[in-house]
């Protein structure tokens, strides 16, 4: 989700062992980018092998992230999966609790919209940190249960990005239909409800944007393409 740096540096040396877990707990249908430095063509994420990207609905946070947020002519020819992140670390959108659903999810929506996104399609709010069980129920139980309120209100619905221990509690309290899973914090493990697993350390570049490789378990990941127009 974020520039090569800090916690995925760290993590890239369990990038191979939990690729290898990634094929016991179950058969990747294919595979999806994601990134944010820049945007490489919808031709060119498919000649390199990959079905579709998930993309942020999100403003930038600073200026190396181009790729925030996703545009309608970026969105037209290729299958797209829509994520919300602005904050990071401490200033992380869930750390605002029910607030930061008020805050956060009509922006989400508007940069969907915008980008051509339809009803009856994920949102994933990114719970991009390996949390505490006493911050997810404090803060994070809140946030979600919020932005489910107000996503299903406007007829969108509620994904996850987080690590496994959280999208378990989220499923214990009845949160979230999609997930994709990030391994912070996942201790060499794949949720069996991740539609989506973004391994440690799996990059490549494609046009001279380094994009993050996720292996895709579920046909519905979330995915929606806009309508080409004139």
């Amino acid at each position: 989700m974020q520039k090569a740096v800090n916690r995925r540096t760290l993590l890239k040396g369990a990038g191979v062992a939990l690729a290898g877990a990634s094929a016991l707990a179950a058969t990747p249908h294919r595979t999806v980018v994601d990134f944010s430095a820049g945007v490489p063509s919808a031709e060119a994420i498919k000649q390199a092998g990959h079905i579709g990207a998930v993309r942020y609905v999100s403003r930038p946070r600073a200026e190396w992230m181009r790729a925030k947020p996703v545009t309608l002519a970026e969105t037209q020819h290729l299958d797209t999966a829509s994520v919300y992140q602005y904050g990071k670390a401490e200033t992380a959108d869930w750390r605002q609790g029910a607030l930061g659903a008020a805050e956060h999810v009509p922006q989400a929506i508007a940069f969907h919209v915008a980008a051509g996104g339809p009803r009856n399609r994920p949102i994933y709010m990114a719970i991009d940190d390996n949390p505490s069980r006493a911050e997810y129920e404090r803060l994070i139980l809140p946030y979600l249960t919020a932005a489910t309120v107000a996503l299903e209100a406007g007829g969108y619905r509620l994904g996850v990005y987080a690590n496994h221990p959280t999208i378990q509690w989220c499923l214990e309290d009845g949160l979230g239909e999609f997930f994709w899973q990030h391994d912070w914090g996942s201790n060499g493990k794949i949720h069996p409800k991740a539609t989506i697993h973004q391994v440690a350390g799996w990059q490549s570049t494609i046009e001279g944007v380094t994009v993050d490789i996720n292996n895709v378990y579920a046909a519905d990941w979330g995915q929606w393409r806009a309508a080409i127009r004139p």
